[in-house]
């Protein structure tokens, strides 16, 4: 059995930003990149945001270049839910129509096969759980960057309202 490397930051950082106000949001891909420029003969596999992975799209191409052993997952909503959650804590009073707007990638929305396929990084599009395990298969058992844009439905409604309503004025 090959041993792999899992990049899961999200969890640490969303932790280490709530705890500590420092904000470490947006590292994945390059920790990633680390990671398989350090271990050559180990897969590295991260997972990221849609809105976070807009904070590092460059790291695709050092992928490429590189020729990163790196397999992405990249969650797809079509969100900045990090930012929706981050609004709860400081607004005062409901949020506006327009800030609505700016919490979403869908206007227009990211393509990212063809930003992957732009920066040299080889990429599939899973809209069903069972694409996915076809491609993340596939992508385990080849050598070289590859993303794999994985369409998501996820409702951060109530975790935002209970932020909202949990902050501190």
């Amino acid at each position: 059995m090959k041993r792999v490397i899992l990049v899961l930051m999200l969890v640490v950082s969303l932790v280490a930003y709530n705890h500590a106000n420092a904000g470490f949001k947006f590292e994945n891909p390059g920790l990633a990149l680390g990671a398989a420029v350090a271990c050559p003969d180990r897969k590295t596999v991260v997972i990221q945001g849609d809105g976070c992975g807009m904070y590092t799209e460059q790291a695709l191409w050092s992928m490429a270049r590189e020729k990163a052993d790196v397999t992405i997952v990249l969650l797809k909503n079509d969100d900045y839910a990090i930012l929706e959650i981050e609004l709860a804590r400081v607004r005062e009073g409901d949020a506006t129509a327009k800030m609505g707007t700016l919490m979403h990638l869908d206007n227009p929305t990211l393509n990212w096969v063809k930003l992957a396929e732009g920066h040299g990084v080889s990429a599939t599009r899973a809209t069903t759980a069972e694409e996915f395990h076809q491609q993340f298969a596939a992508a385990m058992s080849s050598k070289g960057p590859h993303l794999i844009e994985a369409q998501i439905v996820e409702n951060l409604g109530p975790m935002i309202e209970a932020v909202y309503k949990a902050r501190v004025i």
